[in-house]
Formats: C-alpha cells, structure tokens, sequence
C-alpha cells in the first residue's frame, strides 16, 4: 500500500474536522475548574479528549497550510507557525491537565488550583513563575495565528472562503468573550472556532478529491496520447 500526498491531505482532514467537532463538545462537557473537579473521572476524560483534540488540529492545520503553501503568501507561514505552537502549547497543558494536576491535588491542593486556574481567569495564590504568562503566550498564538491563518486562507482561493472567514471572526469574538463574559459563557466562543476547523476539514477534503479527479482526468488523457 502506498502513501500518497492526496492521502494524507484527506487524513489532514478528517483529523480538522474531528479535532474541531471534539472542541465543540469539550466546552459543553468540561468540568469547573475548581479542586472537587479534579478528582473526578469526568475531568480526566474531558482533558484526554482536549489532549487529543489538540494533536488532531495539529495535524490538520498542516495539512490545511501544506495544501496551499505556494499560495499563502507570507502570512500562510507566520500564521500556521503561530496557531501550530498553540496547539503544541494546548496538548502539553492539557497532558499535565488530565494526569498531573489530579495527583498534585492530594499534596498541594492550592497549587493544583492555580495551576488549573490559569486558562480559568482565577487569580493564582501560589507563586507559578514562568508558567503565569501562559495564558498571554496562549491568547496571541491562538487569536493572532488564526487571523493571519484565515486571511491567507481568503488569499490563497484554494479553499473555502467562507470557511476562512469563520476563523477569522471565531478569533476576533474571543478576547471580546473573555473581556465581557464569566469564564463558564466564555468557553463558548470556542464553539464558531470548532465550527471553522470542521468547515476547513470538509473544504480540504473537497478540494483533495477534486485535484485527484483532474489529475487521474490529466493522467488518462497523456496515456491516450502517447498510445496513438
């Protein structure tokens, strides 16, 4: 069985469109952030899913970038490198999340509480160090990289417009959400976000099946040529 490039643009994205569907369901599920919470099963599960989540948008996002590369501009690369470390970012915090804060949480609940309170606006009693400007790192990798990203996207003309619109807009809402709103509304800024990577998974499917019809199309047609 071979590998090809069209292959794994379509691997890219199922993993866009699964990765924005699962962050969808992540905000309705996702526990409080408060010390009962972690030692529940449900707090596990929801980071292991935001975990995997955040490697599948990864994966998606470079496929996303990769598909249109000779055509981003120089916005396509700065804006994938920034949205791409935001999901290293997320998976790492996520890991520690799921099955380091639970533990930490019998020794140092305090500590445990800030640390989960980071991305919950809760004010840290503990000193975190380095770990304190995550949420600042965090909000101009996600925000400033989806903007770049959906603005390349429109450039590009490769796939949906409408598709990088939403993540442009999904971007833009979420300092407004989390300026105006409590952390458990804010959450649900996500949601047009996950709507964008499902809407770029589709549109990227779309358009890998469309260049391997022409391609096979292209392919055929050299065949019959060089026969006659």
């Amino acid at each position: 069985m071979s590998i090809t490039p069209s292959a794994l643009t379509r691997v890219a994205a199922v993993a866009a469109g699964l990765a924005g569907a699962a962050y969808i369901v992540i905000q309705l599920i996702h526990p409080a952030d408060v010390i009962e919470s972690l030692s529940t099963q449900a707090w596990v599960n929801v980071h292991v899913l935001s975990f995997v989540e955040a490697v599948l948008a990864l994966i998606g996002v470079t496929g996303l970038y990769l598909h249109q590369a000779r055509k981003v501009g120089i916005l396509g690369p700065i804006g994938y490198v920034m949205f791409g470390f935001f999901f290293i970012l997320q998976a790492a915090f996520n890991f520690a999340e799921a099955l380091i804060a639970p533990l930490i949480a019998v020794s140092a609940p305090q500590l445990a509480v800030d640390f989960v309170g980071l991305f919950g606006r809760y004010p840290a009693v503990t000193d975190l160090g380095a770990l304190a400007a995550l949420p600042n790192v965090g909000a101009i990798l996600y925000v400033g990289g989806a903007l770049l990203f959906g603005v390349a996207i429109i450039r590009a003309r490769m796939l949906s417009r409408g598709a990088g619109i939403l993540l442009i807009v999904a971007a833009a809402i979420t300092p407004v959400a989390g300026a105006l709103l409590p952390h458990a509304l804010e959450r649900m800024a996500a949601v047009p976000m996950g709507a964008a990577l499902i809407w770029l998974g589709f549109s990227l499917w779309k358009s890998s099946r469309t260049n391997t019809a022409v391609l096979t199309v292209t392919a055929a047609d050299h065949d019959r040529i060089a026969t006659n």
